[in-house]
């Protein structure tokens, strides 16, 4: 008898078959999701500068991946706002990085406030002994970035790394999964502001470090309200002080 002609054959070569499929399938899910994650990175950092055209075959070459997973990561990078859309040249689709403005920080920073402020809530609530250390974990954030203040102009990307440090804490300790899912999708976009205002910021620095003190004594009192209200209010001032750099230095990518 042939290998794989009788029944106990097909069903090994069906088992083959759907083991490689399923391979297959979790290699793109990967390669996609790598891609997605590249490309973000590219546009948070300033690579993909804002307001520059995006051209499909162009990245995919420059990350030597094919054109469906850079498709499928230009869909969703648009979907989180990352891109923008807009009718080119007869009825092609010209696709540009989103511009850095005003208003898109605001709006930016209003929503990461109210999701960073549920999970300071929700850490104010937790047992006294684990509510204390992570008080402690904040304590020493914040007394990291008060140096970084007192010694006039410091490192910006030590205090940008020192100031998501400080915040993350938070999330981790409080965020639930949804939360945790909506923070990440929503943290990046701030940090392109961070990152390509954060050295016209730092003067500004101990202004934030007296926000975060309000912040770890309402945690530590357990008042989930207070400590909510004191996050919004750090990011919502910090929109505020963006805000005024954006107006002296220009928005990006809106010409």
């Amino acid at each position: 008898m042939k290998m794989g002609s009788g029944p106990t054959g097909q069903r090994n070569s069906t088992v083959e078959g759907t083991a490689t499929a399923e391979a297959d399938s979790t290699e793109r899910r990967n390669v996609s999701e790598a891609t997605f994650h590249h490309v973000r990175d590219l546009i948070v950092h300033g690579k993909l500068a804002p307001g520059s055209r995006v051209v499909e075959a162009d990245l995919a070459e420059r990350l030597g991946v094919s054109r469906t997973p850079v498709r499928a990561a230009l869909h969703r990078l648009q979907q989180e706002g990352y891109i923008r859309v807009s009718s080119g040249s007869g009825s092609k689709a010209k696709l540009t990085v989103a511009a850095l403005t005003q208003d898109d920080a605001r709006e930016l920073y209003a929503i990461i406030g109210h999701v960073e402020g549920l999970a300071a809530r929700a850490t104010a609530q937790l047992e006294p002994e684990e509510r204390g250390e992570v008080v402690q974990a904040l304590k020493e954030s914040n007394e990291r970035l008060r140096l970084q203040a007192t010694a006039g102009r410091g490192d910006p990307n030590v205090i940008f790394d020192l100031d998501i440090s400080f915040h993350d804490k938070i999330v981790d300790a409080g965020a639930g999964p949804r939360l945790r899912a909506l923070h990440s999708a929503i943290k990046p976009q701030t940090e392109r502001y961070w990152r390509l205002y954060v050295s016209s910021i730092t003067d500004q620095l101990g202004l934030s470090v007296s926000e975060h003190l309000v912040i770890i004594d309402s945690i530590d009192r357990g008042d989930g309200g207070a400590a909510e209200s004191a996050l919004q209010m750090n990011w919502q001032n910090g929109a505020d002080r963006l805000a005024r750099v954006i107006a002296s230095l220009g928005e990006r990518g809106s010409w």
